[in-house]
């Protein structure tokens, strides 16, 4: 096992590169695969991948909102102290890598991007805590199982394909004769059941990583995203009344009751429905709650503002590919390839396959289901296959890579200090193990 390990390492080490550099090679990798396997022109092309750049924005806008508030509620009120206090808990440096990774898929199940933020912070607290008390624990793999713990996030509250079918007037609506609600999907037995086998199976498989040599955390990485690195530079108050209202609490505080109460009516009229601007309100009404004045907020934002400039730079990158993926018609082509060689059972395990490898060029979960969702909907119709499982099989796909891809790293990599070619070498071994339980749980769902 320590051979495969090491070998591991040392090919993510030599021939993976950083998150951009990554991304611009997807990009001419979906040019080639485009020119080469469809009728397209270069300038076709060209053109596709053009008009895909800015097909994501208002996406972004909302992503970056669900990054930023995450960031901002893991720095508010009481969450940093919980988080010392949980650093502390695992006695040894086998129940640290196991909790690392049982933390994230918790904290995914809740909000995918908190769950990178916090299992990166908690993942620092962790082999800080460990030092601290003579602990010896693998840095890097701390973060690699902080990591694959991400690999649920699209079973839980923000899973995206499961909200978009979920939402009154969605897309595919009309093609699936109803909406979906999310107890067939996100509370559904197989999937919850699909979890807990999943949570369990890689939470174990990371205790068994451990090199040999161990590699503990530097200082150079301690700073990383730190209280103290974070913290801003102290102004002086505004004098009179803007400086009283300015560092007042009662006015976050009557602002995140007000959201509050506006997504508690939300529920009671709406019912157990959800979308992505949901979600960033009910963090922004965390955050506001548990912030001492509304100076404090921005100037917390405004230091968390560093860890959406990945975000803002690549995403647009990726919608390119995006583009080139859609306007060329070669999705199209991966897609119908799966769905004419499926059956009524088998169609779940190839949605999950499929949406595995879309997602390498399209890593994006509601971008991709609306994608890669029509063609997989109508197989599943004509061979009478619960389309419930098809979104569950193409969500189970997105996020299954996700914990290999550089691009979704780059928060945990902020508040680690960790190199992405240090943490996926062990997300790798993860996403094989995690592969059994979450093929399993679709295959069994759909033949009992």
């Amino acid at each position: 096992m320590q051979r495969v390990i090491n070998s591991i390492i040392n090919a993510f080490d030599r021939y993976m590169p950083e998150p951009f550099a990554f991304g611009l090679l997807m990009t001419f990798v979906a040019m080639l695969l485009a020119w080469l396997a469809t009728d397209n022109r270069p300038t076709e092309v060209l053109v596709a991948w053009g008009d895909g750049l800015s097909m994501l924005l208002p996406f972004i806008t909302q992503v970056c909102l669900t990054i930023l508030f995450a960031y901002a509620l893991a720095h508010l009120g009481p969450v940093p102290r919980y988080l010392e206090r949980l650093a502390s808990l695992p006695g040894s440096a086998t129940a640290a890598y196991a909790f690392c990774a049982a933390f994230t898929s918790i904290v995914c199940l809740i909000c995918w991007p908190l769950g990178t933020i916090l299992g990166g912070l908690m993942a620092k607290h962790v082999a800080l805590s460990c030092r601290n008390r003579g602990i010896e624990v693998h840095y890097p793999l701390l973060g690699g199982a902080a990591f694959a713990g991400f690999v649920v996030w699209h079973m839980g509250y923000t899973g995206s394909a499961p909200l978009f079918v979920a939402t009154e007037g969605n897309a595919m609506q009309a093609q699936i004769g109803a909406l979906i609600p999310i107890t067939e999907t996100t509370l559904s037995r197989f999937n919850l059941l699909t979890i807990l086998a999943t949570v369990v199976t890689v939470a174990f498989f990371a205790t068994r990583l451990e090199p040999r040599k161990v590699e503990p955390i530097t200082e150079a990485m301690a700073a990383s995203a730190s209280a103290e690195t974070l913290r801003p530079t102290e102004a002086v108050p505004k004098p009179g009344f803007a400086g009283r209202i300015e560092n007042t609490r009662w006015l976050t505080t009557l602002a995140g009751c007000l959201l509050f109460a506006y997504i508690g009516y939300w529920f009671s009229i709406e019912g157990l429905r959800l979308d992505l601007n949901l979600v960033n309100w009910s963090f922004l009404a965390l955050c506001l709650v548990f912030s001492r004045s509304a100076r404090q907020f921005n100037e917390v934002l405004m230091t968390g503002g560093r860890a959406i400039v990945p975000t803002l730079l690549q995403y647009p990158l990726y919608a390119g590919v995006m583009g080139i993926m859609l306007n060329s018609g070669l999705v199209l082509d991966i897609a119908d390839f799966f769905v004419r060689i499926g059956s009524a059972e088998t169609l779940p395990l190839l949605a999950f396959f499929s949406g595995g490898f879309i997602n390498l060029f399209i890593p994006s979960g509601g971008a991709q289901w609306t994608v890669q969702g029509p063609a997989f909907l109508e197989a599943a119709r004509q061979l009478g296959t619960d389309p419930a499982l098809i979104v569950m099989g193409v969500a189970y796909g997105d996020q299954w890579t996700n914990i290999i891809h550089p691009f979704t790293i780059i928060p945990l990599l902020i508040m680690t200090g960790l190199r992405a070619g240090q943490v996926l070498p062990f997300s790798f071994v993860l996403f094989l193990v995690a592969t059994i339980p979450l093929a399993g749980g679709l295959f069994l769902a759909s033949v009992l």
